[in-house]
């Protein structure tokens, strides 16, 4: 089944729609821990990932950080925590809804591609028996979402979706914007370690700042970027004139081949630079253009470890 994203704005029906769809989604997994959890897949933590299970006395190897101090005072006699492998694995979804996502030239805007990527990715999630939140964000606001394992919740967080991609087509242009780094941040705030991140945006304001975010939210979470593109931000068009306008001011610009190589070379170098960081990093840099079969690439390319 194909699932090919069209469009300007963002259905709502479609979002509820793609419940259907979602459950086609097979998330490819690398068996990194062999716990199960409640859901279908295994638990990808990163640290202790742990939850209390029983008390019990010392035994020869026990880890000394798990002594409990209290109860070895009381009783006299060394007693050590049991814990056990979490059994869930929350899915947070970071969802950019800034004005550079309000592009596109055949199919679909980016800002619908990522809503409908964020529809199944949040289906997949409650289906699977997992918790699913988080965090959208535009250039002068956010909302923010715990993770919850209810349809409801996810309701909540597609329509919410729905209306920050309506007032991006209505609102006008300003010259104010959030940096991704801002949002990063907040989107840490919310992260508990253990969770699944995935993070739709098109990564236009990546910099040091935001290097340093992910930094601190990849220790202890797996995290996938979704690096959505439009193939005219990837290659100029053919030569001649190409008119341009940011809905206020118009301007032509003169295409030539040597300015289609130039620009090929830069956009190249951008997205090589941005993959590395996010390798160096481990986490995974999924390119997705806004003529993509979102469901195939889903499919194929993502790995929840």
């Amino acid at each position: 089944m194909n699932y090919v994203v069209r469009g300007a704005s963002v259905n709502r029906a479609a979002l509820i729609a793609a419940r259907l769809t979602a459950r086609q989604l097979r998330l490819r997994q690398q068996r990194r821990h062999v716990a199960r959890q409640t859901g279908n897949h295994p638990a990808p933590f990163k640290g202790r990932g742990l939850s209390f299970q029983q008390l019990r006395a010392y035994q020869g190897g026990d880890e000394i950080r798990h002594i409990d101090w209290r109860v070895t005072a009381r009783t006299t006699k060394p007693h050590t925590r049991v814990f056990e492998e979490e059994r869930e694995r929350p899915i947070v979804i970071c969802l950019d809804q800034r004005r550079p996502m309000a592009f596109g030239s055949r199919h679909c805007f980016k800002s619908v591609m990522a809503c409908h990527a964020a529809a199944l990715l949040a289906w997949n999630g409650l289906d699977s028996n997992d918790r699913v939140g988080g965090l959208i964000f535009s250039d002068d606001r956010h909302n923010e979402f715990r993770p919850k394992r209810s349809s409801r919740a996810v309701l909540h967080l597609l329509n919410s979706a729905c209306e920050y991609s309506e007032r991006l087509l209505q609102a006008p242009a300003e010259d104010k914007q959030q940096a991704l780094s801002s949002a990063l941040e907040e989107l840490r705030r919310i992260t508990r370690p253990g969770s699944s991140v995935f993070i739709l945006s098109d990564f236009h304001d990546y910099d040091d700042e935001a290097h340093k975010q992910l930094l601190l939210l990849s220790r202890h979470n797996d995290i996938v970027a979704l690096g959505i593109n439009d193939p005219l931000e990837l290659r100029l068009p053919l030569q001649g004139a190409l008119p341009l306008s940011d809905g206020q001011q118009r301007s032509v610009i003169n295409i030539d081949q040597r300015l289609q190589q130039h620009y090929r070379d830069h956009i190249a170098q951008a997205q090589q630079t941005l993959q590395q960081e996010l390798r160096q990093l481990g986490v995974v840099l999924l390119p997705l253009s806004t003529d993509d079969d979102l469901l195939d690439i889903l499919s194929r390319e993502i790995r929840l470890t």
